[in-house]
């Protein structure tokens, strides 16, 4: 009888160090599953979208300092591809101005309006004109705040019988807002100016 009491004895004990083993394998499941998660959205939180020439790719966010020339010049590029890329057609040139004036800021809006009050775009319309442009140059200055830059492109305005090309340089400053679906970049072009704007050839069609 007393070896009975004493097998059950050995089976509580055998019973409870198992408990105790699963109990504490458990807990260090737990831990571990909690540090490995916690981890993950470290990792994923630290990362952001850099986008350029209409490419995505990864990189974390200490490193986004590395890939600011990178953005500002696919910024700059896509905002005067808007601006300055258009049809003899009201709809487009309305869907061209909107994308480009969400890059910038009233600068933009006020050079918009200069041109549309003095029947810019109405003649495009009625004269059958596109325009087109072609980016040569972005120069950018990282060593100022805040950050500089010069853009240098060549407009081509074609008409039936021709096309005139044109020397065009503008310069601003960027400042760093948040991306969004309009502005994926997060940046914003501020006192933007044309500081060249002529002709420098005509060729037949």
């Amino acid at each position: 009888m007393f070896e009975q009491f004493k097998n059950i004895d050995s089976a509580f004990k055998l019973s409870r160090v198992v408990a105790i083993v699963a109990i504490a394998g458990s807990i260090l499941l737990c831990t571990y599953t909690i540090y490995a998660t916690r981890q993950l959205i470290r990792e994923k939180d630290s990362k952001v979208l850099v986008i350029a020439n209409g490419k995505i790719f990864e990189a974390f966010a200490d490193e986004r300092g590395k890939y600011w020339g990178i953005e500002i010049r696919d910024h700059v590029k896509t905002f005067h591809f808007y601006f300055f890329t258009l049809q003899p057609d009201e709809i487009i040139i309305k869907r061209h101005i909107n994308k480009a004036l969400y890059l910038a800021d009233n600068t933009a809006a006020s050079e918009y309006n200069n041109l549309r009050e003095s029947g810019y775009y109405s003649s495009l319309i009625a004269a059958s004109i596109s325009q087109e442009i072609e980016s040569e140059n972005i120069e950018i200055d990282l060593n100022t705040t805040p950050w500089k830059f010069r853009y240098t492109g060549k407009l081509r305005i074609i008409r039936t019988t021709n096309i005139v090309t044109r020397s065009l340089v503008t310069e601003g400053i960027i400042r760093i807002t948040q991306p969004s679906d309009n502005n994926p970049h997060g940046m914003l072009i501020e006192r933007w100016r044309v500081i060249e704007n002529k002709d420098i050839g005509t060729s037949n069609r």
